[in-house]
């Protein structure tokens, strides 16, 4: 008797295509949490480097006076906090956004209506960091006060907080779903691998009688189930894959599947990393089988 491919021994058990299914829909769903990380991660990481290369000052439409006056104020303002951020070193660009700008960041928030145009909008100045550059934002914020009492200098620290809080969270839940995925493919397996073993009982008892070790029984087992896992496993991560393939490139033609989301797209480098699901998964298969198999021959041989 031949151990080389112990596989061939036992003959496919009829009632393991519903562990099939199970692993399928298993690596599907760990397929799309896995994405769900990594397009959290990438989009985090690309907002973080765009706020951080940049500073925002606000300067608010001054509140006393009459109407040429609270111009003529808030002009020389906005000249002074734009000759402040000339001079300071480490500043490469300074933009005065318009007011038609300025009203088409509020416009997805207060909507296009009349009402909105005859708000008081601040006047928003957009600066662009030097790369690699050192900058004393207190003290710059200091110098505009001292300018400009009615500006205030936004360096983008809270948002990138929040983004970094918001992608932390998702990357986080997604692997604790793939946790409870990995779980629930054990707990699967284990127990196919029990109802496959009372199946064949006669098989195993034969092999035990030849004196076949319990080693060499668990081989058989696990070869099948881990083949199993595979197959099934690489089709529904190939579908969750063809899935962000496809969100991809909706987005790419100019229709967003949900518009409110980051792209959805992933990069060949991002696509490769879902081979560790299946490969996951047939370990998974591979060591529960072997470990079920071990158990239950020790308690009934």
């Amino acid at each position: 008797m031949s151990a080389e491919r112990p596989g061939r021994i036992l003959p496919r058990w009829k009632g393991a295509a519903p562990l099939d299914v199970v692993i399928a829909v298993m690596a599907f769903l760990a397929a799309l949490a896995l994405c769900a990380s990594l397009v959290a991660g990438r989009t985090a990481q690309s907002w973080r480097a765009g706020l951080s290369a940049g500073l925002t000052v606000q300067i608010l439409a001054p509140t006393q006076g009459g109407a040429d006056v609270i111009d003529a104020k808030w002009q020389a303002e906005t000249d002074a906090v734009l000759s402040v951020l000339h001079e300071t070193r480490g500043i490469m660009r300074v933009r005065l956004m318009s007011d038609a700008e300025t009203r088409a960041l509020v416009e997805p928030w207060l909507g296009s209506a009349a009402l909105v145009k005859e708000l008081p909008l601040p006047r928003l100045v957009d600066a662009t960091l030097r790369p690699g550059a050192d900058l004393d934002v207190s003290r710059l914020g200091k110098q505009l006060r001292q300018a400009a009492p009615d500006a205030l200098l936004d360096d983008h620290a809270r948002w990138i907080l929040r983004l970094r809080r918001a992608a932390d969270a998702v990357i986080w839940t997604s692997w604790c779903i793939l946790g409870l995925i990995a779980i629930a493919t054990a707990a699967a397996v284990t127990f196919a691998t029990r109802a496959g073993l009372a199946a064949h009982h006669d098989i195993v008892s034969l092999l035990h009688q030849m004196g076949a070790r319990a080693g060499f029984v668990a081989r058989s087992f696990e070869w099948h189930y881990c083949v199993s896992a595979l197959a099934a496993s690489a089709l529904g991560t190939t579908l969750a894959g063809v899935l962000f393939v496809v969100a991809g490139s909706l987005e790419f033609a100019g229709l967003e599947p949900v518009p409110f989301l980051p792209p959805l797209s992933l990069g060949p480098w991002e696509l490769a990393w879902l081979l560790a699901v299946p490969a996951g998964s047939g370990i998974i298969a591979l060591v529960t089988a072997r470990l079920s198999i071990l158990a239950a021959l020790g308690r009934n041989y």
